[in-house]
């Protein structure tokens, strides 16, 4: 899927968690609703570091471009070394490693130990980055028109009012983990269902995804998970601009509203 559906289906996705959660009787904070929203909006474009033309690539100007040209051969490595004879030849690195439910994981628990011992500027440079990749999904028409300074303030500005915000007490710095020392130990969560529902939307396009490596299926190790060819489409199609983002937008309001007990 493009950048849009991704953001899309990140932040809908944490609000069916907030949902979830209000049902379950841990009703989540609202900062903590509209912060994992954002973060797993800009985490659903992160994937995409093995792809030199994707959104993210142009987020943070030469800084980005060049990291996802050092991840595209990074993944294109460590497809190539543990690749099984079933599986095809590529040429770069695109929906492999970081493609995968492992990557998630690891990127996810990553944040969550940055935020635990980096103190308040980790968390602060963990929310500027997935709001800048927020701002570059969700409003991506304004900003291809704008200049990448006024987002980069956008999203450091964002970043510190809603760690403020979130460090007011009741307001969810410590919301799922409250032990002493435990702040912001949930940060780690949206990272990873965005990640994850970007893996899933690439697996309902034509190509798949290899979401559960390194599990190998049949006699692959990079196996495209997806539904059967009939029911995929290609990114950018009509499927996923005039079906697949409207519902993203109906589910998240829906997901919003019964989290916040609207409903």
């Amino acid at each position: 899927m493009m950048g849009p559906a991704h953001s899309l289906s990140g932040a809908a996705a944490w609000l069916g968690v907030g949902a979830a959660a209000a049902a379950a009787g841990h009703t989540m904070p609202w900062p903590v609703l509209v912060v994992g929203a954002l973060i797993c909006a800009g985490a659903a474009l992160a994937p995409d570091l093995d792809h030199k033309s994707a959104t993210i690539s142009r987020a943070f100007g030469p800084i980005s471009k060049t990291l996802c040209e050092i991840v595209d051969k990074l993944s294109f490595a460590v497809y190539k070394a543990t690749k099984s004879k079933a599986d095809p030849r590529r040429t770069g690195g695109h929906r492999t490693l970081t493609h995968t439910w492992l990557w998630a994981v690891l990127v996810g628990a990553g944040c969550s130990a940055a935020a635990i011992f980096g103190g308040r500027w980790a968390v602060l440079a963990i929310l500027f980055v997935h709001l800048v990749l927020a701002v570059e999904g969700l409003l991506w028409r304004a900003a291809r028109v704008s200049s990448d300074i006024l987002v980069w303030l956008l999203g450091a500005t964002s970043a510190w009012i809603l760690a403020g915000v979130l460090d007011q007490p009741g307001n969810g710095a410590n919301w799922l983990f409250d032990a002493p020392g435990q702040e912001y130990l949930w940060l780690g969560l949206p990272i990873v269902l965005g990640a994850l529902v970007h893996d899933i939307g690439d697996a309902l396009t034509v190509s798949g995804c290899p979401i559960l490596w390194p599990i190998p299926i049949g006699r692959k190790r990079w196996y495209p998970i997806g539904p059967p060819k009939a029911m995929r489409f290609r990114a950018g199609s009509w499927v996923e601009m005039k079906v697949l983002m409207p519902a993203f937008m109906v589910l998240g309001g829906v997901g919003a509203a019964a989290a916040l007990k609207f409903i």
